[in-house]
């Protein structure tokens, strides 16, 4: 591996920067997300970084269930973002669909579009959770990276 791509593996871990999209759901989740990234929980002291654009993330953090309206616009989000890309799925209806699961316009969960890398449940899902659950999908990450260089 070059140095380039281990500085930028590096950086990856270390200040990885999220977009947040809410694809349906009844925005409990959304307040928790925006809460933990504020100074009570601050998120940010891991390097976190909220973006504005999926071009500049590595991190795409789902809120609700997928819609079929905005299925598309996901897809692009996803396509949008540069490789490696992650996605956390926040809150039960992120997971599976939770409360509006069978419902005539709802697809699913995160995950029956695209993959998704960490699944954070609750409804909605706690700022420490939402924290706990980034800080493992960083910490697997570093993980895998170690299992790499080992090999």
């Amino acid at each position: 591996m070059s140095l380039a791509k281990k500085i930028m593996t590096w950086a990856r871990i270390k200040s990885p920067w999220i977009i947040h999209f809410n694809t349906g759901a009844c925005n409990a989740c959304d307040i928790e997300i925006i809460a933990a990234l504020t100074p009570r929980y601050d998120l940010e002291r891991f390097g976190i970084q909220l973006k504005g654009t999926p071009r500049h993330a590595d991190v795409l953090v789902c809120s609700g269930p997928v819609t079929k309206q905005i299925e598309d616009r996901l897809i692009r989000i996803y396509e949008q973002m540069p490789e490696p890309k992650f996605v956390v799925a926040v809150g039960t209806c992120a997971c599976s669909g939770g409360v509006f699961k069978g419902c005539y316009n709802i697809k699913g969960g995160i995950n029956a579009v695209i993959p998704v890398s960490a699944f954070i449940p609750g409804c909605p899902a706690s700022p420490k959770a939402i924290i706990d659950g980034m800080i493992k999908l960083l910490t697997s990450l570093e993980e895998k990276e170690s299992v790499k260089k080992d090999a």
